[in-house]
């Protein structure tokens, strides 16, 4: 399997992985041939790039913290509750309860899998997929950082709602109330969340230096579920859009974050971050050091500048051979690009 740019995708290539619609149903199987009006579609929808079936990398397996089952099931949930908002209904704490607990059976079966985020992203489940995302990080941020299973569970139900204060809000383009106020408001009212976890979508923004949103706090004074969301957070938005106008690749947003430690975000929850997280994702194209192109095939928990790479080189017309370089055993070799 291979990460790919949309705009070098050919019909008849294989998807490597399964594309969600945004109400969690499953738009394209992995595995399915692509054709012309599938890839067209995929760039109507924001499609930027996809994981193809490659025969040279077909062993390059995708390890995920969450079961596909868990995905259509969380993205089913926030699908469903942000149309209850929308209608001015009241959302189910029940449902998303149970939809946590499921997540959090995957997070504890696969903490140690280096978590990379790979589920494509359209404009229609983009919104769906960062609430899982930031979900899922700050849950296996948090279980790194010693907290129980009820504190897990409260930080994973705040990480998923953090950003629910931004519907139905017109006066937040108005610039009269952050959407973190009409977050906190919202979850405080259900009686069978607890208060900490409204405090998640209120301080999600803030800072540790007091430049943060919506009130300046710093410090001891935002709460440690809402400095770990803050991490996740920024790093899911890196990837989806940044200041630059592009999504951000993995290995620039690590560097991006790690330059707001102490400052905009927490060390402590940023460290724990950078102990789970891929920066290299399998299947992903890379230049070394030595000027050889390889992709990246496996990983090292807790070494991720140093994964695994296959290089490829043609010993003549119907011979390939692939060499695997661990970058761990070789200190003075290094990814010198990503390329797209």
């Amino acid at each position: 399997m291979r990460l790919i740019d949309i705009e070098s995708v050919e019909p008849g290539q294989h998807l490597g992985k399964t594309i969600f619609s945004a109400n969690g149903t499953v738009l394209l199987s992995s595995g399915v041939q692509l054709t012309v009006f599938m890839i067209s579609t995929l760039k109507r929808l924001g499609v930027t790039a996809i994981y193809i079936d490659d025969p040279q990398f077909r062993d390059v397996e995708i390890e995920d913290l969450l079961s596909e089952e868990t995905k259509r099931a969380v993205i089913n949930q926030m699908s469903e509750t942000f149309e209850a908002l929308r209608s001015g209904k009241e959302f189910s704490t029940k449902a998303i309860s149970q939809t946590i607990d499921q997540l959090l059976d995957d997070v504890m079966r696969n903490s140690g899998v280096a978590v990379h985020l790979s589920d494509i992203r359209t404009a229609d489940n983009a919104a769906y997929v960062h609430a899982m995302n930031v979900c899922m990080l700050s849950t296996l941020i948090g279980l790194n950082m010693g907290l129980n299973m009820i504190q897990l569970k409260e930080l994973s139900i705040g990480a998923l709602l953090h950003d629910i204060g931004k519907l139905n809000a017109p006066e937040i383009q108005e610039g009269r109330m952050h959407h973190a106020w009409r977050g906190f408001e919202m979850i405080k009212m259900k009686r069978e969340f607890s208060l900490l976890i409204a405090h998640v979508a209120f301080q999600h923004h803030e800072a540790v230096d007091g430049t943060g949103l919506p009130r300046g706090i710093t410090g001891d004074e935002i709460h440690p579920y809402a400095k770990i969301v803050a991490v996740a957070n920024a790093y899911d938005n890196l990837l989806s859009r940044s200041e630059s106008g592009r999504p951000m690749l993995p290995h620039e947003a690590c560097e991006h974050l790690n330059a707001l430690s102490g400052t905009k975000l927490d060390h402590e929850a940023l460290t724990q971050f950078m102990r789970i997280v891929s920066i290299y994702p399998n299947g992903i194209s890379v230049k070394l050091s030595n000027r050889k192109i390889g992709v990246v095939v496996g990983q090292h928990r807790g070494l991720p500048g140093r994964p695994v790479v296959r290089v490829l080189s043609r010993e003549d017309e119907d011979n390939v051979d692939a060499k695997e370089i661990d970058l761990a055993q070789h200190p003075t070799l290094f990814i010198e690009a990503v390329l797209n």
